[in-house]
């Protein structure tokens, strides 16, 4: 089993900030967005060095996202920036018309999703996000798990070509994947091979799959991890094949157990590989106040609750 390490904690917006610099840097069409928020996504750098391909919306982001179609119908790549919850529920109308309809060149950057916002709350915090941007036809959605990975999505997000829904957060996490990676939008990452179960995880959830998986190795239970970073369109063959070969899957996210990763790959494997299934999710509940880590024990969202459900697949076989 392949043993991972924190290199030092980051936060995944920081690598957002840092992709979204260098992808600039290169291409002078890449222009950025924000509502009022240019420090808490980490655009500071971008708006100091590229200041003429910089604008600052305001508290308006459904102004934003209707202004970044506009200027990528000119040929522009777009990233339009805000928190998760304000950049998906109060502009959903535009991000359909303007962006998933019209099928702009524009990146949906969401900071701040998910419980791990910590104490800002269930206003702030949303778990609903991807249900909505997964309903949306022809809309790539991305969720990385650390700083590195984050960055190389971003850059990824910007060589592609349609609209895409990034989604990354504040709090410092742990820092594992290698900072040289190149990331492949579609293409899921098998951090580690096993018999007995899979897991499979997304965002901040891949490194509790897999402290889990090294908890279920030292119980003799051989677990194999998949980092899910795109959610839409997902691997549909690394998710088959795993779970032909293991028989026994756990699905695990930041997000409500509605319209997540949990329900698409459940739907994948109803059709082409029934197996036992458990799912590590927020269930049906919004968020609440306190420390991301109480917030994710609270919720079950941790390495614990993950080999838990490991057993229990493992045992249904």
């Amino acid at each position: 089993m392949k043993k991972y390490t924190d290199t030092g904690k980051k936060d995944t917006r920081s690598g957002f900030g840092e992709g979204l610099y260098e992808a600039a840097a290169k291409n002078p069409d890449i222009v950025a967005m924000t509502a009022d928020l240019a420090g808490s996504v980490k655009m500071d750098k971008f708006s100091r060095d590229f200041p003429e391909r910089f604008f600052q919306c305001g508290i308006a982001e459904a102004n934003m996202i209707g202004a970044a179609a506009g200027i990528a119908i000119t040929g522009k790549t777009v990233f339009a920036a805000s928190f998760a919850e304000f950049v998906t529920g109060r502009v959903y109308d535009q991000i359909r018309q303007e962006v998933a309809y019209g099928h702009t060149n524009v990146k949906i950057a969401a900071s701040h999703a998910g419980i791990t916002l910590g104490e800002d709350g269930a206003t702030h915090q949303t778990m609903e996000d991807i249900a909505l941007m997964r309903a949306l036809p022809g809309m790539t959605v991305i969720n990385p798990c650390d700083f590195n990975q984050t960055k190389a999505a971003t850059i990824a997000a910007a060589e592609y070509d349609g609209p895409v829904y990034l989604r990354f957060g504040r709090p410092s996490v742990p820092n594992f994947t290698p900072a040289d990676q190149k990331f492949e939008i579609g293409k899921a990452i098998i951090m580690n091979e096993g018999t007995d179960v899979t897991l499979i995880a997304t965002g901040h959830m891949v490194w509790e799959a897999i402290k889990a998986a090294e908890i279920l190795e030292s119980e003799g239970i051989s677990a194999e991890v998949i980092d899910i970073a795109t959610i839409k369109p997902i691997d549909r063959k690394a998710v088959t094949e795993s779970a032909a070969k293991t028989r026994a899957v756990v699905c695990a996210e930041e997000h409500n157990m509605a319209g997540g990763l949990g329900e698409l790959v459940a739907g994948i494997l109803a059709e082409e590989c029934p197996v036992h299934m458990e799912f590590i999710n927020g269930q049906d509940r919004f968020g609440q106040s306190g420390t991301p880590a109480e917030l994710m024990s609270a919720y079950g969202l941790d390495a614990e609750h993950i080999a838990a459900a490991a057993r229990k697949a493992t045992g249904k076989k």
